[in-house]
């Protein structure tokens, strides 16, 4: 058996880990990244090999299988890694694809919630146990998608009912705590991401990266050291 690794499935080259990345290299965690929405028959590692799964965010559907037929792919790996307690963890889209892999409702948003915004927590988890009640973050998604039968609600905003759930062994992340201000400046460089916003807004959401990050910097730590630690843990057991 080779050392368990940890798999991040990404969806463009520009939504990148981040701070998740940093996190699982701070414990001396292995990772692998793949992007496979194109791919009808997706090749992935060995799953019995996998230390936690990680699911990015992205511009297409959840749903949309006939245009990425790789998504199929990803809602199995969703399902398979709860099945067994694997560690996953999905941002934005990734959240969405936990959601409906699970069976929940995925919805177009009236507008799309872009920038930085306030959410509240809902309820306590170990990973939000130094969260104020409402905290700003930043948000970059038109759909929208309910809470699983069976899982727990962890925040929401005035846009966006569901902005984080948990169920089972998954987590699910609307907003991007992952963003680092180098990743952000390379969002605002793609056009992908930054056609449909004036100038105007470009600037304030650096102005508010700059503002918000002490106190998302943090959070961000805690969540994705303790998914890395999690991590940790299912690998070893994978070793014993």
């Amino acid at each position: 058996m080779t050392s368990p690794q940890v798999l991040i499935v990404q969806h463009v080259p520009w939504e990148k880990p981040g701070r998740i990345l940093d996190n699982l290299e701070d414990l001396d965690m292995a990772a692998q990244t793949v992007i496979i929405a194109d791919q009808k028959k997706a090749k992935l590692p060995d799953f019995d090999e996998l230390a936690g799964v990680v699911i990015m965010g992205g511009p297409m559907d959840a749903t949309d299988f006939e245009h990425y037929p790789g998504l199929k792919s990803e809602a199995k790996l969703v399902r398979a890694a709860i099945s067994v307690g694997k560690p996953l963890l999905g941002i934005c889209l990734g959240h969405q694809l936990i959601a409906t892999a699970l069976g929940a409702k995925l919805s177009k948003g009236a507008t799309s919630e872009i920038g930085f915004a306030p959410i509240k927590s809902v309820a306590k988890h170990d990973y939000f146990s130094m969260w104020n009640k409402q905290l700003n973050v930043l948000h970059w998604h038109t759909d929208t998608v309910a809470v699983p039968e069976g899982g727990t609600l962890l925040a929401k905003s005035q846009a966006t009912a569901n902005q984080a759930f948990r169920f089972g062994s998954a987590l699910g992340l609307q907003f991007h705590l992952e963003v680092t201000r180098p990743l952000l400046d390379e969002w605002l460089s793609e056009p992908a991401m930054t056609d449909s916003l004036k100038k105007t807004q470009i600037a304030k959401i650096q102005a508010d990266f700059d503002e918000y990050n002490p106190q998302l910097q943090p959070l961000a730590e805690q969540v994705f050291s303790g998914f890395a630690a999690r991590c940790s843990t299912y690998a070893r057991s994978l070793t014993a």
